[in-house]
């Protein structure tokens, strides 16, 4: 096994009470789950910075949730659409301190707010260099942003080690598993498993999927989530990406790290060790759960929520994916295996592509193509630092912009 990334085997750092969240997605829903969060324990959270991309009117509404949670505080503010950050910053709002930052105003956030823990709740290659500077200022980083170590996992475990930080798992899988390898040694880890609900288009036949709706393809059935990540969730693109972050997160090869269909969402994931024991982490699908595990640095603290009911759940069923229906879960693990610029494409072209969906101009199934075209385009090359992954990830969705102009024609 590789080193984990993920301190399963050792404890993690003191942090300060209350714990300074810098919370980055504040507007989706990882950003208003997390306010649950800290609204359920006021005396040992508090939120000190707040980043977002254009949705000013929920941020403000969040602003003064905050002033009611915290009286006093007036947490910085990051907005990066910049017809947004200049409404913000004409308003008469005076609950913010708006950081404008020269490049990254993500970044300069995370550096100014003194913060102990980053909350990244940022869809797509954008979650990146925040991690690397929460990273940097060695703080625990609670991370719902799969694309960060999926674009640069060397990169991100270099940082970390160089600045003490911690990186705590938010996808309830991989928190899951985080559950079930706390304390154990690495050599009694036999294999990771992780499960999928399957999406709205389980039980669709593929001569069907080419004429599904954006609607349906939205239609989840069991977590309510963004729209990019439940279009990866429908093509197992999330899956796939998972994968790939477990392997950087846990410190285990691709050949024992494995998918398995569970409809129910009700157990999150397993680990399998090397004397055939498996341990499981079962509960109801809500990412308050997870999110709170991360932040608080593996506690399980009370929260109102809802229980799973064992005698009404019925049987646990379990089915194999179907890679052919869904070939970007067979893409994703590919690409890792691969390593380098591969994951950067990928994840890139994923990208270019669900937006293409989302926006009217490819089928459901144009995504995979999209994504198996733009890796057999861009030719495989090693990725050693910050620069080198941004220039892959722009030369990338160039290409897949193309390709997708190509289709859509």
């Amino acid at each position: 096994m590789r080193p984990a990334l993920y301190p399963f085997m050792r404890p993690l750092r003191e942090r300060s009470v209350p714990l300074k969240i810098v919370l980055l997605g504040a507007t989706g829903s990882i950003g208003q789950q997390t306010l649950d969060v800290v609204r359920a324990h006021p005396d040992r959270l508090r939120i000190v910075g707040l980043g977002c991309r254009s949705r000013i009117d929920v941020l403000l509404e969040m602003l003064e949730q905050i002033q009611e949670l915290q009286p006093g505080d007036r947490p910085l503010v990051a907005v990066t659409d910049p017809v947004a950050r200049e409404r913000l910053a004409a308003s008469e709002a005076d609950s913010h301190r708006l950081v404008r930052g020269d490049g990254n105003a993500l970044v300069e956030l995370v550096r100014t707010a003194e913060a102990d823990c980053l909350v990244n709740g940022l869809v797509g290659a954008v979650g990146l260099e925040p991690t690397l500077a929460a990273a940097d200022e060695g703080l625990r980083i609670a991370l719902a942003n799969k694309e960060t170590l999926v674009m640069g996992g060397d990169l991100v475990a270099a940082a970390v080690a160089a600045g003490g930080a911690e990186v705590l798992p938010v996808d309830s899988e991989h928190a899951a598993i985080a559950q079930c390898l706390s304390g154990r040694p690495a050599d009694e880890v036999r294999r990771l498993i992780l499960t999928a609900s399957g999406g709205p288009f389980r039980e669709t036949p593929a001569a069907k999927l080419p004429r599904v709706t954006v609607a349906e393809v939205l239609d989840h059935p069991t977590w309510k989530m963004g729209p990019k990540i439940t279009v990866d969730s429908a093509t197992l693109m999330n899956k796939g990406l998972e994968i790939i972050e477990a392997h950087h997160l846990f410190g285990v090869a691709y050949d024992h790290i494995d998918v398995v269909v569970h409809p129910g969402s009700t157990v999150h994931s397993l680990v399998e060790f090397a004397d055939g024991a498996m341990l499981a982490q079962m509960g109801t699908p809500d990412m308050r759960l997870p999110l709170q595990y991360a932040i608080n640095g593996q506690h399980h603290w009370p929260l109102d929520c809802g229980r799973l009911d064992l005698t009404a759940l019925g049987p646990l069923r379990f089915e194999k994916p179907d890679t052919e229906r869904f070939p970007c879960l067979a893409l994703a693990r590919a690409a890792g295996r691969v390593g380098g610029s591969a994951p950067v494409v990928l994840n890139a072209a994923n990208e270019i592509a669900v937006a293409a969906l989302l926006a009217g101009h490819i089928r459901f199934t144009d995504i995979g193509a999209v994504v198996a075209e733009a890796l057999a385009r861009e030719p495989d090359h090693l990725v050693p630092d910050l620069v080198a992954v941004l220039e892959t990830d722009r030369r990338a969705r160039a290409l897949a912009e193309t390709i997708v102009h190509e289709r859509s024609r």
